[in-house]
């Protein structure tokens, strides 16, 4: 049973949908707590998929796959949507952290999301740079 929400970058997302060192511990996760992501995470976790595909570390059986859960598990979860808020929370974060533009668009979702109240509220994630940076300003950060 789902206990509650948390928001998930999609580097946490692709491991859902094809087998990575984090894939186990993540699907556990999964079934714990509903899924909120930004609006483009299909976009993203789709790009980052095709790039498994092309540097040989998924086959084209599992990258078809993968896709397809992709789009499944896409339909399951909670959108942020692209909003002048996310936008100016986004360049705030760039001026401030080391972050990428998609990473800093991700935490803006996140910071969005709980009303810019991150303490208590769960960031699922598999890059550090990014967990840092959540963990940082506040949010609890998944897997350990």
């Amino acid at each position: 049973m789902k206990t509650n929400q948390t928001f998930w970058d999609t580097s946490a997302i692709v491991p859902l949908c094809c087998f990575q060192e984090k894939s186990q511990e993540l699907r556990q996760l999964r079934r714990k707590y509903e899924v909120v992501a930004w609006w483009a995470s299909a976009i993203e976790g789709q790009s980052a998929l095709k790039r498994l595909l092309q540097t040989n570390q998924i086959s084209r059986i599992a990258y078809d796959e993968a896709v397809k859960r992709l789009e499944i598990q896409s339909e399951t979860w909670r959108e942020i949507r692209p909003t002048e808020k996310v936008r100016e929370i986004a360049k705030n974060l760039i001026k401030t952290e080391n972050l990428r533009t998609l990473d800093a668009l991700q935490l803006a979702s996140a910071l969005v999301w709980c009303f810019e109240k991150p303490k208590g509220r769960i960031f699922v994630c598999c890059d550090d740079t990014l967990s840092q940076t959540a963990q940082k300003i506040g949010f609890t950060v998944l897997p350990k």
